[in-house]
């Protein structure tokens, strides 16, 4: 499972991919329902991929959690969002057990649940598996490291530039016989 590039915004319900990179900030694309969205740089933006849940020794990935959560209920029905909070506990206890049970609220439970329904909607959790570190997969083109090079600017012209009032500023000497 690939969630590289997929955000979540705060203030904005549902998770969004990121189409392009603007000069105030991103552009996104709602997983839900395809909107695109401008996302400021004053917001509050988190990528799954950098989201933990506190775990009882350590903090467990969200792509570990939403893995485990496939392993244990592949076709089984979700918990909702209106469900009660023991019921949303006890489902995510039976799928991520070592979660500390004191730092882990039930919002952060249905939210996790709920990015589990779209993401799984979209099918993005059957995606290729990421390589390791150092290693390339043999189907995909290399991606250089290099900067990119500016295009080669065409050839200067010694054609007179026009002045603010569309005048040129080059004078044509004309000669005359006699």
């Amino acid at each position: 499972m690939n969630l590289t590039g997929i955000i979540a915004v705060s203030g904005s319900p549902g998770l969004y991919k990121v189409v392009a990179q603007t000069r105030t900030g991103l552009l996104a694309e709602s997983l839900g329902d395809g909107k695109r969205i401008p996302v400021y740089s004053t917001d509050k933006v988190s990528a799954l991929e950098d989201i933990s849940i506190y775990g009882n020794s350590e903090d467990i990935p969200l792509k570990d959690v939403l893995k485990l959560i496939k392993d244990k209920l592949a076709g089984s029905a979700l918990p909702t969002a209106k469900a009660e909070a023991k019921e949303i506990r006890s489902v995510f206890a039976s799928c991520v057990p070592e979660y500390a049970d004191d730092r882990v609220y039930t919002s952060d439970m249905k939210k996790v649940f709920t990015w589990y329904a779209l993401l799984d909607a979209k099918g993005l959790l059957d995606a290729e598996p990421e390589p390791a570190e150092g290693e390339k997969l043999s189907d995909k083109p290399a991606i250089s490291t290099k900067p990119a090079t500016k295009a080669k600017e065409a050839p200067k012209t010694s054609a007179p530039k026009a002045s603010s009032k569309g005048m040129a500023k080059t004078q044509t000497v004309r000669k005359t016989g006699g």
